[in-house]
């Protein structure tokens, strides 16, 4: 250690010291920054500022050295050889590049240490290279114990600079590396020139010395200190751009700078948006980018947003917003026009559009799209004197699909609809669904009727081909209703109002038909139609009400109990029998709801009588389809509070030919209620032993029809007597509906009948308000 001393006192000039070490805590300094430049920088640039750094601490290390050489006093005249000095340098740089990329390769204080170590290896080749290059008349010794010292003292220190720089954090990650990186070049320097000794020999040639030393230590400082703080301040300068040149690209707008008509910059968002690298515009024509109209640009400055269209790379047009202002760039009055890709804009413009005219489920176009085709059509027609077609189309069996297996599965058999119609129907055809389960069709461009006939039965063939109720249950038909324009409307009101009649004149045909409008048509049709609507709003406007007709013991006519029976008060009809209604409800569906109503109106006026008295409910065969009717029952009986065997529900074999099996597990889960289930209309239509050995109903009721035949009928006498005696052999109580006379009743009490129903026994009226001992027939 006196040595090191030693040699900085007496064999070194303190003044070019003293310009080593300025330049070496620059160029460390700079060095330091670099490396935190590096970490910070995107990846494509990372190998050209670790250059950087490279040059910077190389340079900062050899300059040092040599400095510090032409500071060393041997007392000899030295000169140095020009190739090897050179070498040095490049020895400097490299090994500082090489140990920088070995530190920051990846973030461990392995790599770290590694690097500091590496970077210390390398000053010590670089310091006795620069030896190596000194010319004196003299040879060189080295004290070898020395060198390893200062190479050891050196590699340390560099290694604690790499380190101290990866743990520690603010401004003391940039000080003590950068003091320990110093510590580590000039104790490596002087501790190796300690160790060296130029012993004199004349048989060397004397050196000539070309260049004055202070003139070169003045050249080394200049051209060092110039590349260093170049280093430094492309450094600071790049930060400054890139964060300008970053704030552009994060920028959701595309820039463009214009001077005159020429692109002059642009930003990556733009460049995303045309699909081209940003460099590939620059020199460009504006107009080979952005198409604009007959503005310039100086014009738009004074304006809003506006569109243009953007020219992609591929050759796509896309639409955009621009706005346009002035701006001073590179010294230089440019445009900076901002633009925005309005592609999403108008996709979603478009998406909201499309479903302002399309049905949400099925994508077919909606009534009001529907309406503006037709009126559209209408025009043309008038125009050219062509022909149009609408067709009115609806689903049979929708609602029961719908009730019977939710809306999940009624969506999909629409959903299907759609896709059968839109593969049955032309270009030319518009399809649409105007609610529910109705759908239209608008037919343009053929000769009519011919046309319509022919679109008529390829859907009528497509819903028998795809829509095979044997093999899917939730399969439906469909009836169809066609207008002729001219002929049948002018308009699309009139027009529509005929289909819709065409329509209920195939429903009544049988279904599963198409029909074209008949101006000549019954007005059955039309009051069918009217009667149908207004029954959805009869429960709502209080025009339905609840009568109920004793049903009376046929031997003493003691009141057993009584029938709910419905009765509609037509506003403008009077009142409407329940044999023209009740088949219209159970067509439309709206028996589901009327059902409903009438049993919970009657279980609330049975449970105020007396409790002998029963109440008998007629449910339908569309309600059995129902998944909810046992809940609806049990809910009327609960809210109530009339007691399970004070309700009896009758029904009619039909009941039982769908889905036999559920309406069988239904009756028997009411039963256990202790509900009575009562067969009616037994010997009309469809009649089967089978049902009633299948289960055990808790009566008969034999149709009213052959009650009235009993004075003049052998063969409808014979009828009732052998239905009694068939309830008698399976121990089942009979009623015989329609008696109406006193020779009626005499001859089924004959027979045996249980009970007997009808105007002998009293007329339909309101909930009875009368002795529970009264009877209504005189003791025989």
């Amino acid at each position: 250690m006196i040595s090191v001393f030693t040699c900085i006192a007496t064999q070194h000039d303190w003044r070019f010291l003293a310009a080593a070490v300025v330049i070496c805590v620059i160029g460390c300094g700079t060095t330091i920054f670099l490396l935190a430049r590096i970490e910070e920088c995107h990846p494509a640039h990372r190998n050209l500022w670790m250059a950087a750094a490279g040059a910077a601490a190389g340079l900062a290390i050899w300059s040092t050295h040599f400095l510090s050489m032409l500071a060393y006093d041997g007392g000899l005249p030295i000169s140095y050889n020009p190739g090897i000095t050179t070498l040095s340098v490049i020895v400097a740089v490299s090994a500082s590049w090489a140990a920088i990329r070995i530190a920051l390769l990846r973030p461990s204080i392995v790599l770290l240490a590694a690097g500091g170590l590496a970077l210390g290896i390398g000053v010590a080749a670089m310091h006795f290279m620069g030896m190596l290059a000194i010319e004196a008349q003299a040879r060189l010794a080295i004290d070898e114990v020395a060198v390893g010292v200062a190479i050891l003292i050196g590699s340390t220190l560099g290694a604690l600079a790499f380190v101290a720089y990866g743990l520690l954090t603010g401004y003391a990650r940039l000080i003590v590396p950068t003091v320990l990186l110093v510590l580590a070049i000039a104790s490596l320097h002087f501790t190796s020139m300690s160790a060296i000794r130029l012993i004199p020999d004349l048989s060397i040639a004397p050196v000539v010395i070309g260049i004055d030393r202070a003139l070169l230590a003045g050249m080394v400082v200049t051209t060092s200190a110039l590349l260093i703080l170049f280093a430094g301040v492309a450094m600071v300068l790049d930060r400054l751009l890139t964060d300008l040149r970053g704030l552009a690209d994060a920028s959701l707008e595309g820039l463009l700078i214009v001077h005159g008509d020429t692109i002059v910059d642009v930003n990556e968002r733009l460049a995303r948006l045309v699909g081209a690298s940003g460099s590939s515009f620059l020199g460009r024509n504006l107009t080979t980018l952005l198409a604009l109209d007959d503005d310039d640009l100086a014009c738009r400055t004074e304006r809003g947003p506006s569109e243009a269209t953007l020219v992609h790379d591929d050759g796509r047009h896309v639409a955009v917003e621009i706005l346009c202002r002035n701006i001073e760039y590179r010294g230089r009055e440019c445009h900076v026009i901002a633009i925005r890709d309005l592609t999403e804009k108008k996709e979603a413009e478009r998406r909201l559009a499309h479903l302002a005219s399309h049905d949400g489920l099925t994508d077919l176009a909606n009534r009001t799209l529907f309406d503006e085709r037709v009126a559209q059509a209408l025009v043309r027609a008038r125009r050219d004197g062509s022909q149009i077609a609408m067709f009115a189309l609806d689903l049979d069996r929708f609602k029961a699909v719908n009730d019977i297996f939710g809306h999940a599965a009624g969506d999909a058999t629409l959903r299907q609809v759609a896709d059968l119609l839109r593969a049955e129907t032309t270009r030319g055809d518009t399809v649409a669904r105007l609610g529910g389960d109705e759908f239209a069709i608008l037919q343009t461009g053929q000769v009519q009727p011919q046309g319509a006939r022919a679109l008529a039965d390829r859907l009528l063939a497509a819903f028998a081909r795809e829509m095979d109720t044997g093999r899917n249950p939730v399969a439906v038909g469909v009836s169809i209703g066609i207008a002729l324009s001219p002929n049948d409307g002018t308009d699309t009101v009139e027009l529509r109002a005929n289909a819709d009649t065409a329509l209920y004149r195939a429903k009544a045909s049988g279904r599963g038909v198409a029909s074209f409008f008949d101006a000549d048509m019954d007005d059955s049709f039309r009051r069918r139609r009217m009667l149908e609507h207004d029954l959805r709003q009869a429960i709502l406007r209080r025009q339905l009400s609840v009568v109920y007709q004793p049903l009376a013991d046929a031997r003493t006519g003691a009141v057993a109990g009584y029938e709910a029976l419905l009765r509609w008060d037509h506003p403008t009809l009077g009142a409407v029998t329940p044999g023209v209604f009740i088949p219209i409800a159970e067509d439309s569906g709206s028996i589901i709801q009327l059902g409903e109503w009438v049993l919970e109106q009657a279980c609330a006026e049975a449970a105020t009588w007396p409790d002998h008295l029963t109440v008998a409910v007629n449910v339908s065969p569309v309600q059995f389809q129902l998944a909810s009717l046992y809940g609806q029952i049990v809910g009327a009986l609960s809210r109530s509070g009339l007691p399970g065997n004070r309700l009896e529900l009758e029904i009619t074999e039909s009941a039982l030919l769908k889905d036999r099996a559920s309406v069988l597990s239904v009756l028997h889960r009411l039963r256990a209620l202790g509900v009575r289930i009562v067969m009616d209309d037994f010997g009309t239509g469809y009649s089967s032993l089978s049902n009633l050995q299948s289960f055990p109903f808790d009566k008969i009721k034999i149709d009213g029809s052959f009650t009235a035949a009993l004075e003049t009928d052998t063969a409808a006498r014979s009828i009732v007597t052998a239905i009694i005696g068939l309830g008698h052999s399976l121990d089942l109580p009979v009623v015989t509906e329609g008696v109406e006379t006193e020779y009626q009743r005499a001859i089924v009490v004959q027979q045996g009948c249980a009970q007997v129903q009808g105007f002998l026994t009293g007329r339909p009226g309101p909930g009875p308000r009368f002795a529970a001992s009264a009877t209504i027939l005189r003791s025989a």
